[in-house]
């Protein structure tokens, strides 16, 4: 279908990403596209998006250092239709592979999309899509099917699993339909995304999930075209939605239950017949039959906080924590898969705390620098702890939220093994499942009920902890790194302090918290039985 003339309107176009995204977000974006082009892009996706640009970049130039291929690239300067046009040329004279393939827009299915590459089908004819993604798409195992870079060769790979990414499977589903549209597609029906570290081709049968993309297309593209009628409900992508702001009021106005029970839960209710936050509070008995999980009296107490305006509620008469002679609280930064590059520690000891002790690398990650840091970290911490049990003495370290301190330390161990310094990963597991090592988040769940969250910037607040800088957050952490390392330019010396700064309150804040728990967490908070 040709593309509209003047003085009709722009036919609804959607790309594979609405597949995957908030079915009221896909109405907004289609009905209000001026009001969305004016939202200033979040810090966070500009960084994913320019890391995600500098992985295909890095994947280019290492795919066509093959020999013996046909390569055509398609100029990324060049207008959309032009490229499209050299796309459908480069297939139909059979190259061996494309780079920056773009296909024509359908203005009659409403499709767009484009793959990072397409690898012709020497045994069948046609290409298989494949795309350049910078998250991981295996994990150790086995069972993947997979394909080295340099020769497409399918065949189950006894070393990977598949991480699931629905949204990847949906989006090669998507540049089939449209390579089949033009007679491009390979009939055996696979797909292909490298991951993070561009080791090997993920293979994807797309037959298994063609059923699903069809459908899910179907919905979405309706709704863009205002044939399906939406309404909003809180769900995790709100948090990066420019629309939440409207969303939240229009919730707040009707009490909605998604605003203490997102995502599915809320569909849950919601068949039950609890509408509003105030149905759920007065619910009384077992959980509606199709509540996944536990949870469930936490949610009404949760509604209950919310109509009283209180941020926790207690489980218990006595509130608990872990305490010891020496404490260190710990957290941890890392910049996307790169590595860690700060350790940021506190001890203390009989009611006096030390100064803030970081081990870093100000060296760009990825850099063999990050094993000297984190040895430094790790022998000091572990020859602190050595010498409190020495002396007789109890000693405990702290975190809040351990999964990511767990994940860098083991890989830390593993990526520098045999470094010096570096302790072996049977060490760390040793340590991490000990009982030296205290994971506050837990402790808070374990304790209270957290109608806002249990992140640390929701819950220190409560113990009357509050950071410096009023920008501190992970995704503008970021940003502030790059900076200071000077990957875009001249290293940044103040945002280096920033970032200590930041590092350092997220441990003061742990400390603050913990502290709180012992001493006046009782006082403060009521009990989730007195709402």
């Amino acid at each position: 279908m040709p593309p509209p003339t003047q003085g009709q309107s722009p036919p609804v176009l959607i790309d594979p990403r609405a597949l995957t995204s908030c079915r009221h977000r896909v109405h907004l974006d289609a009905a209000h596209p001026a009001a969305v082009a004016s939202v200033p892009e979040d810090v966070g996706v500009q960084q994913r998006r320019e890391a995600a640009r500098a992985h295909r970049e890095a994947m280019r130039q290492r795919l066509m250092d093959a020999d013996g291929l046909r390569w055509v690239v398609v100029d990324p300067a060049a207008p959309a239709r032009e490229r499209a046009a050299a796309t459908l040329a480069a297939c139909a004279d059979g190259a061996d592979r494309i780079w920056g393939a773009v296909l024509p827009l359908e203005f009659d299915t409403g499709r767009r999309g484009r793959a990072e590459l397409l690898v012709r089908d020497a045994e069948r004819g046609g290409y298989f899509p494949v795309i350049v993604v910078n998250h991981k798409v295996t994990d150790p195992g086995s069972g993947a099917v997979t394909s080295g870079l340099d020769a497409w060769e399918p065949a189950v790979d006894e070393t990977r699993k598949v991480r699931a990414q629905l949204r990847d499977q949906f989006r090669l589903a998507q540049l089939y339909r449209m390579l089949e549209r033009r007679g491009h597609a390979s009939p055996a029906m696979l797909g292909g995304a490298i991951g993070y570290g561009g080791e090997c081709i993920l293979v994807h049968d797309l037959a298994a999930v063609m059923d699903q993309y069809d459908e899910r297309f179907a919905d979405r593209i309706a709704v863009a075209r205002g044939e399906l009628a939406t309404v909003p409900s809180q769900i995790g992508e709100c948090r990066s939605c420019p629309w939440w702001d409207a969303c939240k009021a229009e919730l707040t106005q009707a009490r909605d239950v998604s605003l203490v029970a997102s995502g599915s839960r809320a569909d849950v209710l919601r068949a039950a017949g609890v509408d509003t936050i105030d149905a759920l509070a007065a619910w009384d008995g077992p959980a509606p039959e199709d509540w996944q999980g536990n949870g469930f009296a936490d949610s009404v107490v949760i509604a209950r906080a919310w109509l009283a305006g209180v941020p926790l509620a207690r489980r218990h008469e006595t509130v608990t924590v872990q305490r010891a002679d020496v404490e260190v609280d710990v957290d941890m930064e890392s910049y996307q898969e790169h590595g860690a590059y700060l350790w940021g520690t506190l001890l203390t000891e009989g009611g006096v705390t030390e100064p803030y002790r970081p081990f870093v690398t100000w060296d760009p990650l990825p850099t063999r620098d990050e094993a000297r840091s984190f040895a430094e970290f790790w022998n000091w911490l572990t020859g602190t702890l050595e010498a409190t049990l020495a002396q007789g003495k109890t000693f405990a370290a702290y975190c809040y939220s351990r999964a990511a301190e767990d994940k860098w330390l083991l890989d830390s161990a593993t990526r520098f093994a045999g470094m010096p310094g570096i302790p072996t990963v049977k060490q760390v597991r040793t340590f991490i499942d000990g009982p030296h090592w205290v994971d506050i988040y837990q402790a808070v769940g374990e304790q209270f009920v957290c109608p806002n969250g249990k992140g640390l910037k929701k819950i220190a607040p409560v113990a009357g902890f509050n950071w410096r800088d009023a920008e501190a957050g992970g995704e503008a952490s970021m940003s502030w790194y790059r900076e200071a390392v000077g990957y875009d330019g001249q290293p940044n010396l103040d945002q280096r302090e920033r970032l200590f700064v930041y590092n350092e309150d997220d441990v003061r804040a742990t400390k603050v918290l913990r502290e709180w728990m012992t001493e006046r967490a009782e006082a403060e908070i009521p009990l989730a039985s007195e709402l």
